[in-house]
């Protein structure tokens, strides 16, 4: 009850921020080049509600795509995969980033 209770005085004097710290943990996050499925798991691990990862998750000012063609150039360079063994190599890598199995077949399609 402590707790609970020094969270909300904090909250009503604006001192703490659920929506701030999202906002400033999905920046961070999109800086280290993590996708939406990592920083929604790692959100969630932090006991942030669903309705607010949401909201900043699907924003629409977040470019998902060329933020996971930046990780995969920066890690592979700038030549599409044509061999099955290295766009499997190169879809895993960017699943353990976080970016959706859509997100990766249409980005090595390309």
């Amino acid at each position: 009850m402590l707790i609970e209770d020094l969270l909300e005085k904090l909250s009503q004097e604006g001192l703490q921020s659920d929506e701030r710290f999202v906002e400033s943990f999905v920046h961070h996050s999109i800086s280290k080049g993590q996708g939406p499925n990592k920083i929604n798991q790692e959100l969630r691990q932090r006991g942030v509600e669903q309705f607010l990862i949401e909201t900043y998750l699907e924003s629409g000012s977040i470019d998902w795509m060329s933020l996971a063609d930046e990780v995969r150039l920066k890690k592979y360079g700038k030549s599409i995969p044509d061999d099955y063994q290295n766009k499997a190599k190169q879809s895993r890598f960017l699943y353990s980033r976080g970016f959706s199995s859509e997100q990766i077949n249409q980005l090595l399609r390309q």
